[in-house]
């Protein structure tokens, strides 16, 4: 990553040009208080939580959703929503150091595909708008719920709040209370198809996000669901969508890029937000 690339991309997330795209790497550092565990973030770490600590099946360990959806199938949907509210309800986490690096830029509208609070930490003392994916309801085929915060509390709200920073949270996350998440292999198939028919974003982002581009921290791209949601979500992009910072890409990963348009930064987190850019 150049000096001048660096510059870019800062300069546009704080304008708002450029739109944060946070992955489960960004939560990389972030451990619990008392016990030193790392939050569960990634696919694996969600299973062994999930689960006591003990791997499932190699079938299952195969992706989050799976192994969500079998538990689901024994124990109920609720088991599931249990589990993640235990999680991400905890207030004992430390901050990811890419959380406070963003909320020093305070971009105005920033996507987090994590389940976690600490975005929605940032903007506690800025009024904003929250949108939370939902999947499965009855008698809506809307699939996402709107939230303003007041500095205080949220509140539903029909629409986007002009000119208030937007949080994007697609996969749920555990406040305020009830708002659901993403979890499950019937939950993405549910959520993917009405993403793709428009029907999870709200009207007013889909002309908003026209000619964004974006910076895709902390997100591999090997995988298929990852890869389905983010591609709808910057749908309507820049004719150049954006980047995605991988220090190692593998070649699924060069060429899934390539088909889409996104510039791949050799470099990790640090080099963003640390300065340590090297010209070219």
């Amino acid at each position: 990553m150049t000096p001048a690339l660096r510059t870019t991309l800062i300069a546009g997330i704080q304008d708002g040009s450029i739109v944060p795209y946070l992955g489960c790497g960004v939560l990389a550092d972030v451990r619990h208080t008392e016990t030193g565990a790392a939050i569960p973030a990634d696919s694996d770490s969600l299973i062994l939580a999930m689960n006591n600590g003990r791997p499932m099946s190699p079938k299952l360990m195969y992706e989050f959703p799976r192994a969500a959806m079998n538990v689901e199938l024994k124990r109920g949907r609720g088991a599931v929503t249990r589990f993640l509210d235990q999680v991400y309800s905890d207030s004992r986490w430390t901050r990811a150091a890419a959380h406070d690096w963003l909320r020093a830029l305070r971009p105005p509208y920033v996507i987090d595909v994590n389940r976690d609070t600490q975005l929605q930490d940032s903007y506690a003392d800025t009024p904003h708008t929250l949108i939370v994916g939902v999947a499965r309801i009855s008698g809506d085929a809307t699939r996402f719920r709107l939230f303003a915060w007041d500095g205080s509390q949220y509140t539903p709200c029909d629409d986007l709040q002009p000119g208030l920073p937007i949080l994007f949270k697609p996969m749920g996350t555990p406040r305020p209370a009830g708002a659901g998440y993403i979890a499950s292999d019937a939950d993405y198939v549910d959520y993917i198809t009405e993403l793709m028919g428009g029907l999870a974003i709200p009207p007013t982002l889909k002309t908003l996000r026209q000619g964004k581009r974006y910076l895709l921290m902390g997100l591999r791209l090997n995988r298929d669901t990852e890869r389905m949601v983010m591609a709808d979500i910057i749908y309507a992009a820049d004719p150049a969508p954006g980047w995605v910072l991988i220090s190692e890409p593998t070649a699924k990963e060069e060429r899934f890029c390539a088909r889409l348009g996104l510039e791949i930064i050799q470099a990790d987190l640090h080099a963003l937000m640390n300065d340590t850019a090297v010209a070219a």
